[in-house]
């Protein structure tokens, strides 16, 4: 990062995503930043967003709340699945419940519209200041043959693409963050389904016993094993240059 007089720190070169559906917003945006040297990237809603998140990680994102598509909420979440880098929300609306879900969806800060220039380009130096240097972010995970895609919400098993349903899919990729450690099966219940659902661990048998069935290769378990009582684990096993499909 370089020092200005002007700003007190610039940062120079930060990549930044603007996600926002008012286009004056985007354009008045790109260009103050820009000038201050930053490299930024604009999306009119959530998916466009997510896509350029995907394809040239930001070091930070700025993200409206209401999209034309999705919510700025569901955009968040989706970011934090494998996104680690700060995130400032943008809404029009400042009652202190939306700051709230804001806040715990995984958003780092939360402005009010209309907001000033100067205060959101205080923001933004503050949270890239805070933002470790160079910190990994965590996009595939990988144990034997199979393989975690998390932005793009892809499985391959021995280089062939395995078809999950979204529910499978959010399971495994819990698992696969938390490799080689008990997942209690509450806490997935909770995670995947919502704390309402807490106690169907049955629901959770069943989508366990489908995914075993697209990634096993054997009968018996290697990559899901089962805790008795507790919950389930992936485990991390070494890198496999073939397998059987």
């Amino acid at each position: 990062m370089e020092k200005t007089e002007k700003n007190g720190y610039a940062e120079r070169g930060a990549k930044i995503l603007v996600v926002d559906d008012d286009e004056q917003i985007r354009r008045a945006l790109k260009s103050i930043l820009s000038v201050r040297g930053c490299r930024v990237s604009t999306a009119g809603d959530g998916s466009l967003g997510l896509n350029l998140a995907i394809e040239n990680t930001p070091d930070l994102v700025v993200l409206d709340v209401s999209l034309p598509d999705m919510s700025g909420i569901e955009v968040c979440e989706e970011l934090r699945a494998w996104y680690a880098g700060p995130v400032i929300m943008l809404s029009i609306r400042s009652d202190e419940p939306d700051k709230i879900r804001a806040l715990d969806c995984g958003a780092d800060d939360y402005m009010t519209k209309p907001f000033s220039t100067g205060e959101l380009l205080a923001r933004i130096r503050a949270q890239l200041r805070r933002a470790a240097p160079g910190s990994s972010v965590v996009r595939e995970y990988e144990t034997g043959a199979l393989k975690i895609d998390i932005p793009q919400r892809r499985v391959a098993f021995a280089g062939r693409e395995v078809d999950l349903t979204p529910t499978e899919f959010d399971i495994l990729a819990l698992l696969a963050k938390n490799m080689n450690c008990v997942i209690t099966s509450r806490m997935i219940l909770e995670s995947v389904w919502g704390e309402d659902c807490a106690q169907d661990t049955q629901a959770l048998r069943v989508h366990i016993s489908h995914l075993r069935k697209k990634i096993e290769p054997d009968s018996v378990p290697r990559y899901i094993l089962t805790e008795p009582q507790v919950g389930f684990i992936l485990a991390g096993l070494p890198k496999e240059s073939s397998a059987r499909a």
